[in-house]
């Protein structure tokens, strides 16, 4: 795969190069060692689409796995121990699903990492919610976010989101004052 854009949220480019260039260097070496034609597999049942061969998201994250945990990185999962106490009296008592959690794609030095060739909604929690839970749980300082540019996107299925859509919105949401810094990549 390569690098096809690349957008600094809350200046996470300036922060990661500062702090940690080396796992830059590593990320950019698991792109690049990506053969993304390796996962066109997926054919299309889509109306728009039928018969087509697309790329295939659960074998690009597959192949991103074995590049990053070649390299050292792991996932982290953090159990979520969620609260009863808001509840109603009327649901008071009542069991809670139990072994939900939390998973950062990869973590090395306190820099998290995200791939998501998913739906939308997903790349916003990931950079909005998830990476600043984790950040005041002290396991990073910083996060990388890796989407698809919408080239990739249109060889997918439907539904997928992509960096140029995903930029924008970071764009006119704005930085908060708890978001941390950010580095997203768009590939191809």
């Amino acid at each position: 795969m390569e690098i096809a854009g690349i957008y600094s949220f809350n200046d996470g480019q300036a922060y990661i190069k500062a702090h940690c260039p080396h796992l830059l260097s590593e990320i950019e070496d698991v792109i690049h060692a990506v053969d993304p034609e390796k996962c066109k597999t997926k054919e299309s049942l889509e109306k728009t689409m039928p018969g087509r061969i697309l790329y295939n998201p659960k074998e690009l994250n597959k192949c991103f796995t074995e590049e990053f945990s070649k390299r050292g990185w792991e996932k982290k999962k953090v159990e979520c121990d969620y609260p009863t106490k808001y509840y109603t009296d009327k649901h008071k008592g009542k069991p809670l699903n139990k072994g939900a959690f939390r998973e950062m794609d990869y973590m090395k030095e306190k820099l998290g990492i995200e791939v998501q060739f998913g739906k939308y909604a997903f790349m916003v929690y990931n950079v909005a919610a998830k990476m600043t839970i984790f950040h005041n749980l002290g396991f990073i300082d910083a996060g990388v976010e890796i989407v698809p540019i919408k080239e990739l996107a249109d060889e997918m299925s439907t539904g997928v989101s992509y960096f140029e859509q995903f930029i924008w919105d970071l764009e006119q949401r704005g930085v908060s004052n708890i978001d941390i810094p950010v580095l997203v990549i768009g590939v191809e």
